[in-house]
């Protein structure tokens, strides 16, 4: 029988993750196929191998950005029924879930300029003699969708361990401030992207844990061997 608090803790300092680094890869819809894992392993346990898995082709990384990284936000809607007899709603049924991811890029490329402007990636083109871009703004932009990869990296003593949130199927649907100024900071392509139902994939978003480190944690996690 337990006497004291200690007795029943369970914490465990190692199980305490941090994205210190990682990258927004992202594909046009119908160029990028579906990521179904972002690892690989050769040989067997105890000495297997396991490594980052090639993404497919037609998948771009959107290079450096600003510290907040890959921001992810989740809205739930829900529809109450309330009952005479009681203080707190009698059911609840969840009634619109939403995912969106907001990246805000510093690098200055064909396609950070194609997702900021709404322009299509063919569509933008340089000029033969001298270079010069010159890309006009969609009256009305196409509802254009991609495929988003965010991926977070964290160090352990044990390797690399990843996790990374996947929108199969995603469009941007939200575009922030831009500031030409000689402020500390990086002329900046801010874009939100949100998920939509992949017909294929089966989802609007689909998680993914794995690595080195992830793997030499899975008893301690609770996963069993």
């Amino acid at each position: 029988m337990a006497g004291t608090y200690a007795d029943i803790a369970q914490l465990q300092t190692e199980l305490i993750r941090k994205t210190i680094s990682g990258s927004v890869f992202v594909g046009e819809y119908d160029d990028a196929d579906l990521i179904t894992t972002i690892t690989t392993t050769t040989g067997t346990a105890p000495s297997e191998v396991i490594t980052l898995a090639e993404l497919p082709t037609g998948y771009e990384d959107l290079g450096y950005l600003t510290d907040d990284g890959a921001a992810f936000n989740t809205d739930t809607t829900s529809s109450d029924i309330t009952s005479f007899q009681s203080v707190q709603p009698t059911r609840s049924d969840i009634t619109a879930q939403t995912t969106t991811l907001q990246v805000q890029a510093q690098e200055t490329k064909l396609l950070s300029l194609a997702l900021y402007t709404g322009a299509s990636k063919s569509g933008i083109t340089a000029a033969a003699t001298g270079g010069e871009v010159n890309i006009k703004i969609p009256e009305r932009p196409s509802s254009k969708f991609y495929r988003v990869l965010a991926l977070g990296v964290d160090e352990t003593e044990n390797g690399e361990l990843y996790v990374a949130r996947y929108l199969p199927r995603a469009k941007v649907t939200g575009k922030g401030s831009q500031s030409f100024s000689k402020a500390d900071q990086a002329l900046l392509w801010d874009v939100t992207f949100t998920g939509y139902k992949d017909s294929v994939a089966g989802c609007s978003e689909q998680w993914f844990f794995g690595g080195p480190a992830w793997s030499a944690l899975l008893t301690s996690m609770g996963f069993g061997a």
